[in-house]
């Protein structure tokens, strides 16, 4: 039997590299992967070489789709990439591998390289309320590091802020992990680089502070994204809406755009007529930016209502879709040759989805996503028509910003509904068919005079991972 090297990446001087070693290859380091296969088994026949080929690059991509390193996994698309997943919930619910103590937050956790990466906020004030009116509430941020085999903590960095935020409870964006480091964007804008293994601080900005800005009502909420050697986050300011840092140093590469308030959506990429192109939101414009420079490609015009806009655009072809409080939607229309959009239409009167909680998912010609009033709707593109609507799977009747997380695999989806139920179901155009249900967590935030949860899961290793105020679980999701 042949037992070929095993391949990972690393990264010098912003290249990407190969070399022997334990890990498995990334994709990018596919063709030089290949390469080092053909030299290593040069004497071996094409058939088994071949074999051994295919056989540890389709290993390697398992081992790589099976993290959920940064919100809304790998690919910050909401899908679930793997094998092996049970098809209904066992009689008994759907076993608790275990269970973590942790304190209050939004933000959802990531999982790579054997660990959980997680962030709450620890205050003796109380915190569950709206406090629309910025009163200001005192505690302790915390990053923290568990074991994904039991939850055991392995490491925790924390450090004093002071809220001034509506709906105060904690932090609200995904830790996102990239190689040795993960990148944590507190509610106030403390923005840190830690080491994966130690949790020691590499570098950090005070958003606010650095920017010359303050928080947006509901705090930063824009999940930072990895791109290359950049990591770009929202920041806020004049000149500085957008900021792309080196990932490694944290030095300043470039910056973008001017806005009335940051905003709450995440940066973007999308390739398309030819270019790779970030796609930045803000309560005042919608852009289309080069990556590596900052440069524009193409904007045009977004109001928000009172700064809100939180959804990261989507897309189906060439039509791009963004919508926000209160009804403001905008479809563009893509130029297939060169970098550029035009206005197809904009707030249309009962049409198309207006998100706050929960962002949307396409599935080819039709997005499926939760209303500001709680309806769970399906919205034809490009026209924006609402195909259907359901209060299912968060209850029997609408209620403002209903909440429950979708995420696709393979043909169905789970859904995480704000009352802590997953859901099995399958989406069409001719409707929401719900398969099964489990309650996994208690709900223990409070919103529009009803009991919460309002946390992304991770999806990873067979199992789902969520926290509420708290607890963070570990559920397990793998077929018996």
């Amino acid at each position: 039997m042949i037992t070929p090297p095993r391949i990972s990446k690393y990264r010098s001087r912003n290249k990407c590299q190969v070399r022997f070693a334990r890990n498995s290859p990334c994709g990018c380091c596919a063709q030089k992967v290949t390469e080092t296969y053909f030299s290593y088994f040069s004497a071996i026949p094409n058939v088994l070489l071949w074999a051994a080929i295919a056989a540890t690059l389709a290993s390697s991509q398992i081992a790589v789709a099976e993290d959920w390193p940064n919100w809304m996994g790998p690919r910050r698309d909401n899908t679930w990439r793997a094998d092996g997943i049970l098809q209904r919930f066992p009689k008994s619910g759907p076993n608790i591998v275990w269970r973590t103590p942790v304190s209050g937050g939004y933000a959802g956790p990531a999982v790579a390289d054997g660990k959980l990466f997680l962030t709450d906020y620890v205050t003796g004030d109380d915190v569950q309320i709206p406090n629309l009116n910025r009163q200001q509430f005192t505690g302790i941020e915390r990053v923290f590091c568990l074991d994904i085999a039991n939850g055991r903590e392995l490491w925790k960095h924390e450090y004093p802020v002071k809220y001034t935020v509506s709906y105060p409870s904690g932090p609200r964006c995904t830790p996102a992990v990239d190689q040795q480091r993960v990148y944590f964007l507190g509610a106030e804008g403390m923005l840190l680089c830690l080491h994966t293994e130690t949790g020691q601080v590499l570098w950090k900005h005070d958003l606010p502070q650095q920017y010359q800005t303050k928080a947006a009502l509901w705090g930063y909420a824009g999940h930072p994204l990895v791109d290359g050697d950049k990591l770009i986050c929202t920041a806020g300011g004049q000149g500085s809406h957008t900021v792309a840092f080196n990932k490694v140093t944290g030095a300043e590469i470039w910056r973008y755009g001017t806005a009335t308030e940051q905003g709450y959506s995440p940066p973007s990429i999308m390739e398309f007529a030819g270019k790779r192109q970030l796609i930045l939101m803000s309560p005042d414009w919608i852009a289309s930016v080069n990556p590596e420079t900052g440069q524009p490609y193409w904007t045009e015009k977004y109001e928000a209502n009172n700064g809100s806009i939180i959804m990261q655009p989507v897309r189906s072809g060439r039509f791009l879709y963004v919508g926000g409080f209160n009804k403001r939607s905008l479809m563009l229309e893509l130029d297939e040759h060169q970098p550029a959009a035009k206005v197809l239409w904009r707030d249309k009167a009962k049409m198309a989805i207006a998100p706050v909680n929960v962002q949307p998912q396409v599935d080819d010609d039709v997005m499926y996503g939760f209303d500001t009033d709680g309806d769970f709707m399906a919205v034809q593109f490009p026209n924006g028509n609402r195909v259907w609507s359901s209060y299912e799977p968060v209850g029997q009747r609408s209620a403002n910003s209903a909440t429950a997380f979708i995420v696709r695999h393979q043909e169905r989806y789970f859904l995480f509904a704000e009352n802590g139920d997953l859901i099995i179901g399958q989406l069409s155009k001719s409707g929401f068919t719900e398969i099964d249900r489990a309650n996994i967590i208690q709900p223990s935030n409070r919103a529009f005079g009803r009991r919460v949860v309002w946390c992304a899961p991770a999806l990873a290793n067979q199992r789902l991972y969520v926290r509420n105020d708290k607890e963070c679980i570990c559920v397990d999701l793998s077929a018996q």
